[in-house]
């Protein structure tokens, strides 16, 4: 089913037709003021890809060019784009880590005798 969008000339305000099939004659009134004098916008739209076709493109050189991996809140904004792509919850301890790296509250990495901030030496 076709949705076209207009803007109003009189009022400003975006108004949104929908139509049961693309044969069918569009004759669009503002909703809000009434108004005929409406200009046809153009409309987003979806295109459908497999989620192998979505991750290959987040590993793509052109995706991973602005990524510093020696920036927490650069990885923090590529993991929470990789997880948006995934379209699932990846759980509280994810958006829990991500959080701190965009904080600047996650550890430090490795210490230098190997183990982890939250280790014991």
């Amino acid at each position: 089913m076709p949705i076209y969008e207009y803007r109003c000339t009189a009022c400003r305000r975006k108004v949104t037709v929908l139509t049961l099939r693309v044969s069918e004659t569009v004759d669009p009134v503002c909703d809000h003021c009434g108004s005929r004098e409406l200009t046809r916008l153009l409309s987003r739209f979806a295109m459908v890809r497999s989620e192998d076709a979505r991750l290959d493109d987040l590993t793509s050189d052109a995706a991973l060019g602005d990524v510093d991996e020696r920036d927490p809140k650069s990885m923090a904004r590529w993991m929470r784009k990789m997880g948006s792509e995934l379209g699932e919850d990846l759980g509280g301890d994810f958006d829990e880590m991500v959080g701190e790296m965009e904080s600047g509250d996650a550890g430090d990495g490795p210490r230098e005798d190997g183990a982890d901030d939250g280790d014991e030496p």
